[in-house]
């Protein structure tokens, strides 16, 4: 069944990401959302590329582009999708290449299959239950199209983790745009644990393939993310041995919840 699905949304990412490359590459202008995050032509038509794909399929989608779909009607589904159609808007806008295509299957609250695609830095992460998580870096994706198959994309692929972190200092990930004291004072208590630690920054969902590659050891997020922004990322990093775990509480982080608002959670490798 994943095998399936997880074809339908690699193809969705890979078509969704040229268009926002055509984009990223012209001189576009961007508008603010009601939260006042931006938006832009990108955005968009990422987010109508991707339900056309995932309309051949039976499931539902919460996207962020369409996130006002009341929860009276989503406690009913016991499977959706969670599409974020451009991750990292802001990293968008300041052209770093630091922004990601998130597509992820929830099924009861745990995301099963997830794919994230970093079309600017030519990267592409998939992962799914019972199949594990891998990338393609850049020379092998650049030999692939929207029509490639699961199992060629795959004899390209990766297996995550890729890096076992020997040589190095214990690294704490975190977001490009959104620090924080909460944030400083957690990477100072990682020091008191383990002595040396490395801080490196990145935006979107690679920071969670980061980790899920063991390039870092934890990733914290002391501060506000929704659904879409994470529900892609943390299946790549569950499928590859890792744990996303509320902060408070200890236990994963799951979805369709109520409140589309996560938690404060912490991203830990291998």
């Amino acid at each position: 069944m994943y095998e399936e699905l997880l074809q339908i949304a690699v193809q969705a990412a890979l078509e969704a990401g040229t268009a926002v490359l055509d984009v990223y590459r012209s001189d576009f202008a961007f508008e603010a959302k009601e939260d006042k995050s931006p938006l832009t032509e990108a955005d968009l038509q990422s987010h109508r590329i991707i339900a056309r794909h995932l309309a051949a399929t039976s499931f539902p989608v919460l996207s962020e582009e369409g996130r006002n779909i009341p929860y009276s009607e989503r406690h009913h589904w016991p499977r959706l999708w969670i599409v974020d159609p451009l991750d990292g808007t802001k990293e968008f806008i300041k052209r770093n290449g630091e922004f990601t295509v998130n597509i992820a299957m929830v099924d009861n609250g745990r995301p099963v299959l997830g794919v994230v695609l970093a079309p600017e830095r030519q990267v592409l992460y998939l992962a799914a239950r019972n199949m594990g998580a891998y990338t393609v870096a850049k020379e092998a994706l650049s030999k692939l199209d929207k029509t490639a198959t699961l199992e060629s994309i795959l004899k390209h692929a990766q297996r995550l983790p890729c890096f076992d972190g020997k040589g190095r200092s214990f690294t704490v990930i975190g977001s490009r745009s959104h620090g924080g004291p909460d944030l400083d004072a957690y990477v100072e208590s990682m020091r008191e644990r383990h002595g040396r630690v490395d801080f490196v920054s990145a935006g979107s969902s690679l920071k969670f393939c980061l980790v899920a590659e063991g390039r870092a050891d934890v990733y914290p997020r002391l501060g506000p993310t929704m659904e879409w922004d994470t529900a892609a990322g943390q299946a790549v990093v569950e499928q590859s041995g890792g744990r996303v775990l509320v902060h408070k509480s200890g236990l994963p982080l799951t979805y369709n919840r109520e409140n589309l608002l996560n938690p404060d959670f912490i991203v830990h490798a291998t």
